[in-house]
């Protein structure tokens, strides 16, 4: 089975980046785009595992904490790895420090366990849409430049969740299969 662990966020999140998608779309139909439904935070992607280590990764992830809810606003949009070349466009999360505390948390909880650990920094985005070819690419970044300022919502969580990726022709499907309350007292 194919893990990660991921934050999720609120409903009138999802529907703003409905609305976002929807002036997006139109502009580059090469793109494979995400449905929001799909969206979430990645803490760590994990990857292939055994039922054995399923079982030893949910016992490390009881065991991370914060001190405080982790705070986010969706907003500003960006390319991976730029706009000359995109591969990915993003929506941008700005997030209270602990965001990236608690993945890198979680990076430590999950190493003792022989679980590579992350090489590149930890940037939190939402995948909008991975870039299939250059049709329609220019039109896209002109669309996500006058977007750029173009503000999704906020959230505030207190539980990221472990979720298996199951491979699909039509897309990738999560199925969340524990959560984790990170904030003590948080239900």
């Amino acid at each position: 089975m194919r893990l990660f662990i991921a934050l999720d966020f609120p409903e009138d999140v999802r529907l703003a980046l409905r609305d976002l998608l929807a002036q997006l779309r139109p502009t580059c139909r090469s793109a494979r785009w995400v449905r929001p439904e799909a969206m979430h935070i990645t803490l760590k992607f994990i990857g292939e595992t055994t039922p054995k280590e399923l079982d030893s990764i949910r016992g490390a992830l009881v065991r991370v904490h914060s001190d405080r809810p982790v705070e986010m606003r969706f907003r500003g949009l960006g390319f991976f790895p730029n706009e000359r070349r995109p591969r990915v466009i993003w929506c941008g999360v700005e997030a209270s420090k602990n965001l990236a505390q608690l993945a890198a948390s979680v990076e430590s909880a999950l190493e003792p366990l022989g679980v590579a650990p992350e090489l590149r920094a930890f940037v939190p985005h939402l995948t909008l849409a991975r870039i299939q070819s250059p049709e329609g690419i220019n039109e896209l970044v002109l669309a996500a430049n006058e977007l750029k300022s173009n503000d999704c919502g906020s959230a505030r969580e207190t539980e990221f969740h472990l979720f298996e990726s199951i491979l699909k022709p039509s897309g990738a499907e999560y199925k969340r299969l524990a959560s984790y309350p990170f904030v003590k007292g948080a239900a």
